[in-house]
C-alpha cells in the first residue's frame, strides 16, 4: 500500500516536480496545498502518511503550518523544503517537530534518500 503524501508549497511548479519524484518513489499524492491554512484543512480531510512543506507562503508560513498540525496529530510527518540560507528556519522547524529538511531546488537523490525513511 503506497504511503499517501500531502504536498504543500505556493509554486505550482515546485509542487509537480515534487509529485513527480514522490510517484517515482512509489507513494502516492492524495492532495495538494498552495498555503499554510490550506495545508492545514488538507491535513484534517486527508490525514496522509506523510507531509512536505516548504516554509515561505502566503497566508500561514509552514513553520506555522508545522505546528498547528502537529496539534492536531503529534505523530504527523512532516518533511519542511526551503531555499538555501534559511538556517535558522530549518532549526526551528526540527525543533517544532520536523523529521527532515530539504533544500530547493529539490536533488532528485536527496528526495529520494528523505522519503526511504518512510
Amino acid at each position: 500500500m503506497a504511503k499517501r503524501v500531502l504536498v504543500v508549497d505556493d509554486a505550482i511548479f515546485m509542487r509537480m516536480k515534487l509529485k513527480d519524484i514522490l510517484e517515482k518513489n512509489g507513494f502516492e499524492v492524495v492532495a495538494e496545498a498552495q498555503n499554510g491554512l490550506e495545508a492545514v484543512e488538507k491535513y484534517k480531510a486527508e490525514k496522509p502518511d506523510l507531509v512536505t512543506m516548504d516554509i515561505t507562503m502566503p497566508e500561514m508560513d509552514g513553520i506555522t503550518a508545522l505546528k498547528e498540525i502537529k496539534k492536531i496529530d503529534p505523530n504527523a510527518k512532516v518533511i519542511m523544503c526551503s531555499a538555501m540560507g534559511q538556517q535558522s528556519m530549518v532549526m526551528e522547524a526540527i525543533q517544532s517537530g520536523a523529521i527532515d529538511f530539504i533544500v530547493k531546488p529539490f536533488d532528485v537523490d536527496r528526495v529520494s534518500q528523505s522519503l526511504s525513511k518512510f
